[in-house]
């Protein structure tokens, strides 16, 4: 039998929140999203004046992040991005038009081993948005660690 974990919306909304903080604080209008183990989106929230194509964008970091179980710049980082030119996965992004992003803002969420979600930023550089990735990630761990849902 396998044990199946769910991030809910509970646990999407301080995520969220702690995106916004760390977006605010670095002064970037971003789109920020949640999406469960299957690419779902769980909650999503434009910050006021980031710009509208941040909301499919995101999503779509959400749901390759959640569904490669991997960051999405690892995609294109040389030499071995797997979706570099040459490299295996090549093309990758035709495979799901509009839903698979290979370039910087996709982050998974793991807990115990086991992908339950991915978190997706647009609206910054990437250095920003890696940012506010990483400032989501930290409360995911903490909404983990305290057990909230």
């Amino acid at each position: 039998m396998h044990r199946i974990l769910r991030i809910t919306l509970d646990d999407a909304l301080p995520i969220l929140a702690a995106g916004a903080a760390k977006a605010a604080e670095i002064g970037v209008k971003q789109t920020l999203c949640v999406c469960d183990d299957g690419g779902n989106v769980i909650a999503l929230h434009r910050l006021p004046g980031a710009r509208i194509t941040g909301v499919e964008i995101s999503m779509a970091k959400a749901y390759t992040a959640a569904g490669h179980e991997r960051a999405t710049h690892l995609f294109n980082e040389p030499p071995n991005g797997p979706a570099l030119p040459g490299n295996e996965a090549f093309g990758i992004s035709h495979m799901l038009p509009g839903r698979f992003a290979t370039f910087v803002g996709g982050f998974p969420l793991v807990h115990e081993g086991q992908i339950v979600g991915g978190v997706g930023i647009s609206g910054g550089n990437g250095e920003q948005d890696k940012a506010v990735g990483a400032a989501m990630l930290a409360e995911f761990e903490a909404v983990v660690s305290a057990g909230v849902s």
